[in-house]
């Protein structure tokens, strides 16, 4: 991996292929490898840039707090460093998608398309708030297992389960190696996020909602309710897929992904 020194910290990233730059955001407590399969595939094709975000990964570590417009802001600084003065199209998977928002209000004119996957636009309860920060503390205390045990059972469908046992042990795995510091930074500054509802029909750029049939987390009634308030949308449900949809059917994502960024490339280029 690269690194680049963004908002006076160190991010590992990488960069691969060629054409119309595709930045991919990845989930929490995850890091750039849950995109595997979509960095190998849609490099072929296009610019894939897959950073591992503050606090996660190869990334530097900021204690306390981070929050998804700090998130927002380390990208467009990536873009920066990287002088990728085009605009690009945005992917974020959960917390990915939360900073997709914020990238929104700070940067939507660097933006060509937004790809939302399985994420949601409103805000956390004030319980599901109060939850998040608790389990702050006590990932500082005990470390990461506490937080991925609690996660796993929901982050899979039945079929993943069953049949890629070895899918649930990797991000098992890439979620226990995660800083307990970082976690903890990003629990906090997602429990205080915005409510992004009344943002999605002011997105203008095309808009990708990919969501798993079997998501717990952001289920697709609610992710089909977020299409339909974005005015240039187009909304893709993938089967025996759960919360981790790119990792679960990379082979049915990528497709509807190349699918949104072959027709944004020719756009721009009639």
């Amino acid at each position: 991996m690269r690194t680049a020194i963004v908002n006076q910290v160190s991010l590992a990233y990488i960069d691969s292929g060629q054409g119309l730059p595709l930045l991919l955001v990845h989930g929490f407590p995850l890091d750039h490898t849950m995109w595997g399969g979509q960095i190998e595939a849609l490099s072929r094709q296009f610019r894939v840039i897959a950073p591992d975000l503050r606090g996660f990964g190869r990334s530097d570590v900021t204690e306390g707090k981070v929050t998804m417009r700090q998130m927002a802001d380390d990208l467009a600084a990536l873009l920066d460093a990287l002088q990728i003065t085009s605009r690009v199209v945005l992917c974020g998977l959960s917390m990915g998608g939360y900073i997709a928002f914020e990238f929104v209000r700070a940067h939507a004119g660097r933006l060509r398309g937004l790809i939302l996957c399985d994420t949601r636009a409103s805000a956390d309860t004030p319980q599901a708030a109060a939850a998040r920060l608790q389990m702050a503390d006590r990932v500082l205390r005990e470390g990461p297992a506490p937080l991925v045990e609690s996660m796993i059972p929901r982050l899979f469908s039945p079929a993943t389960v069953e049949r890629h046992p070895h899918v649930v042990e990797t991000i098992r795995w890439v979620m226990m190696r995660n800083d307990r510091r970082g976690i903890a930074a990003a629990a906090r500054g997602m429990a205080e996020r915005a409510d992004s509802t009344e943002l999605l029909p002011q997105i203008t750029c095309p808009t990708l909602l990919v969501v798993g049939q079997h998501d717990a987390l952001s289920p697709p009634e609610q992710m089909n309710q977020m299409a339909r308030a974005i005015r240039n949308s187009q909304y893709v449900e993938i089967p025996d897929a759960g919360h981790l949809a790119p990792l679960e059917r990379p082979a049915e994502v990528n497709a509807a992904i190349s699918h949104f960024l072959q027709h944004i490339a020719a756009a721009a280029a009639s």
